[in-house]
């Protein structure tokens, strides 16, 4: 797991992230009455969270609102009400850092939001990749596996018949 901070700058890192308390803040319940968070809503809509909570907290309050608002009236299955999205983006915004204590990632002029979100997109590649194969390691070891000598397939097919082991020594 350490290969995977190291390629994130400080300010994004899962363990000691700055938009912490932004991004693992409840928006609201779903239809199936799970609580959705707002790293979950920004990742299933293809958002890389920390990214976006960095440019939500180098915007203006009411810019920024605006942004997520727009963002929670999109998610689907949620039991709030749409007039409700404003509100909620607004108690959520309150929890990210001030515009001075946010360090955006350096950007070129030809930098673009899916370039900015590769070094994050590809670790998460390269763990699933990693883990993928654990698993198949796993139970290509576990289909190799043989039962303790002395048991055989006669042995573990036969009834609870209490003369059963007798039979067998006749």
């Amino acid at each position: 797991m350490r290969g995977l901070e190291a390629t994130l700058p400080p300010a994004f890192s899962l363990l000691k992230s700055e938009f912490n308390d932004f991004l693992f803040a409840p928006i609201g319940e779903e239809g199936n009455h799970a609580v959705l968070t707002v790293l979950s809503a920004l990742a299933r809509l293809d958002i890389d969270p920390w990214q976006e909570s960095a440019l939500l907290a180098q915007q203006s309050k009411d810019a920024a609102t605006q942004r997520l608002t727009s963002i929670i009236a999109s998610l689907p299955n949620g039991l709030w009400a749409p007039s409700d999205a404003g509100t909620i983006a607004a108690r959520l915004i309150a929890l990210l850092p001030t515009k001075r204590a946010v360090a955006l990632p350096a950007r070129g002029p030809a930098a673009t939001r899916s370039q900015l979100a590769r070094p994050a997109s590809s670790s998460v590649v390269r763990f699933v990749f990693i883990a993928a194969l654990g698993g198949l390691m796993f139970f290509s070891i576990a289909g190799r596996l043989r039962p303790p000598v002395g048991l055989d397939s006669a042995a573990s097919t036969t009834t609870s018949s209490p003369t059963a082991p007798l039979a067998a020594l006749e």
